[in-house]
């Protein structure tokens, strides 16, 4: 069994990052642990906890919204043992028209270099106006 360092998690995070550049699904989903997820924050349409399969089942579908790509820049990133939080930012064109930016942190939790949990914290009235076409989840 290799040792898994915070370079190496850094490393790990960076691939991570150009396969989503490149849309490299393949390489998303497998990065996850078999009990891997994925969690978005916030109260959007998207926002929630998603495991591996469903990660698998959706990613084609962001690619669809972003028929050009979806860049995503890291800013910066620190990492402690298993953890690596980034700050990034991303951009691109939605299948809508309207250009798509905003600026992200990330906590990538990992295991034995595989994705055990990703959370994902953004600014939610850009994900409602432009990816949830300004539609927000019902109140209770």
């Amino acid at each position: 069994m290799s040792e898994h360092t915070p370079e190496s998690n850094k490393a790990f995070v960076r691939r991570f990052f150009q396969a989503m550049n490149e849309g490299d699904v393949g390489f998303i989903v497998d990065a996850y642990a078999e009990d891997g997820c994925l969690q978005t924050m916030g109260g959007t349409l998207i926002s929630g906890v998603y495991t591996k399969e469903q990660v698998n089942a959706a990613a084609g579908g962001i690619y669809e919204a972003f028929p050009d790509g979806l860049t995503f820049t890291v800013i910066d990133m620190v990492a402690e043992g298993d953890k690596v939080a980034v700050e990034a930012t991303s951009e691109g064109l939605h299948a809508s028209g309207q250009v798509y930016s905003n600026e992200y942190h990330f906590l990538f939790i990992l295991r034995e270099g595989r994705l055990v949990r990703l959370k994902e914290y953004m600014d939610t009235e850009r994900v409602t106006d432009i990816l949830c076409g300004g539609q927000r989840p019902p109140t209770n």
